[in-house]
């Protein structure tokens, strides 16, 4: 559905902040996601109205400390995986036993929250402040509508990213499972259209990518941004590489295998934990898993879908030099 703008832009200046900050979002161009979901753009970007009150909360709340760790990614590019690694490597030792591993007691989005979505949906000023140091968080916000403390501090940021293609083809399946359910799945050459001219949730994914990429090319020190298809072509390379970066290197081989094979993705999607229950919004933790391979795209997209996205992708990263494995 074609984004309105509203007609009305008065904010009345006796309203409390939370009621001026509903006013705002109530004034946003809307769409209507998939038949299903109202979606707003604020600063670019398309949210469900009630995330964009979470983000107005975290860009304006939010102190970063200076050994915080933030992950960020657009939906569907290998989150789970991200969250899982970066908690083994920073707050589990390498050789706990099977019944210690935090892996096995609960769903990695449980251990690391995603700070607009779980965090800030559930208290104005939540305590993050008791939080065992480093603290580890995610989000799926770009790179332009994190808070100025978190550009400001020694805070670092891992970004993974993941072909746009796979991760359209990953996002139609997640969501058909969750509004679709015994449903038609919702028609794929519409889903390809709106991934590509970027209303949907959280989108424009292209924008959203491009921001972590530019930003990491100007600081490497600060940001370091993975690609997926690299992950999975030579996990234990890309994660000894993210124990680098995070201040914790593999002093022994034989560690960095033990994480590599703790958080695999077959691994995490035959765990009893990710085949039952749910964390957030009552999101079956197996819809986190599903094949995970690279070009799985190919099993659904036609020639004039793979085009109008090859094409997009041209456009939007034009002398970028970000480029993705197919």
């Amino acid at each position: 559905m074609a984004a309105q703008e509203s007609n009305s832009n008065i904010i009345d200046s006796s309203q409390s902040s939370e009621e001026k900050d509903a006013a705002l979002i109530n004034e946003l161009p809307s769409a209507l996601f998939w038949d299903a979901m109202e979606i707003r753009k604020w600063k670019g970007f398309w949210f469900e109205p009630g995330l964009i009150k979470c983000a107005m909360k975290f860009s304006s709340f939010f102190q970063a400390g200076n050994d915080d760790v933030l992950l960020a990614s657009a939906p569907k590019t290998g989150t789970t995986w991200l969250k899982a690694l970066c908690l083994s490597i920073l707050h589990q030792n390498h050789n706990i036993p099977e019944n210690e591993d935090l892996l096995t007691k609960d769903n990695p989005q449980f251990h690391v929250q995603t700070i607009e979505s779980s965090i800030y949906s559930t208290k104005l000023t939540p305590d993050l402040y008791s939080t065992p140091s480093p603290r580890l968080l995610h989000t799926h916000l770009p790179f332009n509508l994190l808070p100025n403390s978190i550009n400001n501090s020694n805070c670092k940021i891992v970004c993974v990213a993941r072909n746009p293609k796979d991760t359209l083809v990953s996002l139609w399946h997640f969501f058909n499972s969750i509004f679709r359910g015994s449903q038609e799945p919702y028609p794929l050459e519409k889903a390809v259209e709106e991934f590509c001219t970027g209303v949907h949730q959280y989108g424009p994914y292209f924008e959203n990518v491009l921001g972590y990429w530019l930003e990491s090319q100007k600081r490497p020190e600060k940001i370091l941004f993975l690609k997926y298809e690299e992950m999975i072509k030579d996990p234990k390379e890309q994660v000894r590489k993210l124990g680098l970066f995070l201040g914790k290197p593999f002093e022994k081989e034989e560690d960095l295998e033990k994480v590599v094979w703790r958080c695999s993705l077959e691994r995490l999607k035959n765990l009893e934990v990710n085949k039952n229950g749910s964390v957030i919004y009552g999101v079956p933790n197996g819809s986190y898993f599903r094949r995970g391979i690279v070009g799985d795209w190919k099993n659904y997209l036609n020639l004039e879908m793979e085009e109008r996205i090859n094409q997009t992708t041209l456009l939007k990263f034009k002398d970028s030099g970000l480029e993705f494995e197919n």
